[in-house]
């Protein structure tokens, strides 16, 4: 059993709580029982199991399933220290970043473009929101949130490993690339005349998002082919992005099903 938060295995996962290193190493860390489950459900590779006795006793049958490159019993002490949670419930593994295949909208999907998005709760949630109504994938700008951080990981509720998540070293290219094959390019802002009901989302589209404060850039946002408001109260200045991003993304699904 591992003890010392001095062994060469263990300073190196605790590395993986930080962005840099885990762009270094080209991994990220799961942590608890049912992140794992996800993975292992959707076959998402392990290379590193930790796991406290306790967990192993109370989880066996999970232990002979999972297919990581290696295994090693902890310490709580251990644990505690590579986990990112307060109260982590006795189990941690590493995984690769696997390059994401990027989803295609041609002919009829509907995908999300982030720009600088920055609250790694609203990515989980987003992602989350998108698994569950029916969007086809994510393409992030490289300026936004780290997709492998811990705590988007954990807002996804596992949902991260069922979406396509494709981060973009030029995310205007990427969009233009989309909108010169024929998808319908939305963005969303607060003083556009058209609302979001008002779109034909039955034909390929992509969904601009911006910075939680600051919207979308003026480039992005002069690209769109259509521009739609979400109508609010004029009580209320604007909607966090995960809440507008649910709204959007059920609209879509509604009229498809319709």
């Amino acid at each position: 059993m591992l003890t010392s938060l001095q062994n060469p295995l263990i300073k190196q996962l605790r590395k993986l709580q930080q962005t840099k290193h885990r762009r270094l190493q080209q991994q990220f860390l799961l942590e608890g029982t049912h992140l794992i489950e996800e993975a292992s459900r959707h076959q998402y590779p392990l290379d590193v199991l930790c796991h406290t006795p306790a967990w192993g006793d109370r989880h066996p049958q999970l232990l002979t399933q999972l297919q990581a490159q290696r295994t090693e019993v902890v310490s709580e002490d251990v644990l505690n220290a590579v986990a990112t949670t307060v109260n982590p419930d006795g189990v941690i593994a590493t995984a690769p970043q696997n390059p994401p295949s990027p989803p295609q909208l041609l002919p009829s999907g509907v995908g999300f473009a982030l720009e600088r998005l920055q609250d790694p709760g609203n990515l989980g949630t987003l992602i989350r929101t998108a698994v569950a109504a029916g969007i086809d994938g994510l393409w992030l700008s490289e300026d936004s949130v780290d997709r492998t951080s811990p705590k988007v990981l954990r807002a996804s509720a596992g949902t991260w490993f069922q979406m396509p998540i494709t981060p973009c070293e030029n995310l205007l290219e990427t969009v233009q690339d989309y909108q010169s094959q024929g998808v319908q390019v939305v963005a969303t802002c607060l003083d556009s005349p058209v609302t979001y009901w008002d779109v034909n989302w039955k034909q390929p589209s992509l969904i601009l998002l911006g910075n939680e404060g600051a919207g979308l850039s003026s480039p992005l946002l002069e690209l769109a082919d259509v521009r739609v408001t979400i109508p609010i109260s004029p009580n209320a200045e604007s909607l966090n992005v995960a809440i507008a991003a649910a709204l959007l993304a059920f609209e879509v699904r509604r009229q498809r099903l319709g």
